[in-house]
């Protein structure tokens, strides 16, 4: 059976053509797959389960929808929702999975990321990403006020693209030794994440074993999926 991967969706109610693209993705290229894998920032920013946005409901409701008719979804977090929490995943049907996380798919054992990790030339990032991982900043977070919660977020988005701007466009990517360090660790022979943006296949060498990273793209540029089945991984166009 087919595995469906995504990341970077950053769903925005100001963009409703990308929740449509992912509606119409969900109730078909995915129906009736083994899983779908979301690899962080499903939404642009999630400010918790007592915020009303209409739009995440209605994908939250579709998610459950092809939960309860037998597709695994696991979720990982990502830097802009950091926040989603059981609450979400009970919604949703899913899974929420720490980061990295494996599975096997057929021989294959396949290590999943967001990937913002792995950025370690990014000094100022990784710094924020510290911050932000420990659960008693997010706990302190979620416990603030909606309005206050949101007032963050908009600094938080703010703050990225400044900082994206004036950034070195080789720190803001993965760094290839803490890829190949990664892989060793976990014995993994496939890396997939996403966070930077830039969709390809990456054939690697770790130890003298060949190894991959792919890279799943944003769905308001670049937008793809992976496809895993029987055939092996094809990475693939965001559906339209």
């Amino acid at each position: 059976m087919t595995t469906w991967f995504a990341s970077d969706l950053h769903l925005d109610p100001r963009q409703p053509e990308i929740t449509a693209r992912f509606r119409r993705f969900l109730a078909g290229p995915v129906r009736g797959a083994r899983a779908l894998y979301l690899l962080g920032d499903l939404f642009e920013a999630w400010l918790g389960d007592d915020d009303p946005e209409p739009s995440y409901r209605e994908v939250t409701a579709a998610l459950a929808d092809l939960a309860r008719n037998g597709t695994l979804i696991a979720v990982l977090r990502g830097n802009r929702d950091f926040l989603l929490d059981r609450g979400f995943g009970a919604a949703a049907g899913a899974v929420l999975l720490d980061d990295p996380a494996l599975l096997r798919i057929g021989d294959e054992t396949v290590l999943l990321s967001h990937g913002d990790g792995l950025c370690t030339g990014d000094a100022a990032y990784q710094r924020l990403r510290s911050l932000v991982s420990d659960a008693r900043v997010g706990a302190a977070i979620a416990a603030l006020p909606l309005s206050a919660r949101r007032r963050l977020a908009t600094a938080a988005r703010a703050g990225s693209r400044a900082h994206l701007a004036a950034a070195e466009t080789d720190i803001t990517d993965v760094n290839p030794q803490a890829v190949a360090e990664l892989l060793r660790a976990t014995g993994a022979t496939t890396l997939v994440h996403g966070h930077t943006h830039r969709p390809a296949v990456h054939p690697l060498v770790v130890d003298g074993l060949p190894r991959a990273r792919i890279v799943l793209g944003d769905w308001h540029r670049c937008g793809s999926v992976l496809r895993w089945d029987a055939a092996g991984p094809v990475l693939l166009p965001a559906p339209a």
